[in-house]
């Protein structure tokens, strides 16, 4: 059997196997056997060959990583009740000093209270979620502007 078409076969096998594997990893690999088996069909020096496949796969790897990079974006957006943060609700039950009261935020009562120095936030007040701490959130008093 020829080198370029054991070249091409590998090629093919790398990229059946990154069908089923996350990362891009394989594909590196299959680019690289794909273009040494298009030098390996004017060239049967398999020196060459196989420092072209170094080298190809060591560029693709790189170019791999810089593609990888924009296709997957970190989840940069919060989830579960740490996605309140930030968000704005209305005091439905007065938040004494030292107790607990109660704020709609959304759609949803949550037991409130705050680290401030001042006696109570008021029922009817927009207040701003500074914390989620177990099942209770953390607010301040939103500033009017």
């Amino acid at each position: 059997m020829e080198a370029w078409v054991v070249w091409l076969a590998l090629g093919i096998v790398c990229f059946i196997i990154e069908i089923f594997t996350p990362g891009f990893f394989f594909f590196s690999f299959g680019t690289a056997a794909i273009l040494t088996g298009l030098i390996a069909y004017f060239t049967n020096n398999l020196l060459l060959q196989l420092v072209i496949y170094a080298i190809a796969t060591f560029i693709s790897f790189l170019l791999m990583k810089k593609f990888a990079k924009t296709i997957i974006k970190p989840d940069t957006e919060q989830s579960n009740v740490f996605a309140l943060i930030g968000k704005q609700g209305i005091v439905t039950k007065t938040i004494p000093r030292s107790g607990r009261g109660y704020v709609k935020i959304e759609s949803e009562e949550w037991s409130a209270v705050f680290d401030l120095d001042i006696d109570k936030i008021e029922e009817g007040t927009l207040v701003v979620v500074q914390e989620i701490e177990g099942n209770k959130a953390i607010v301040v008093p939103k500033e009017e502007k």
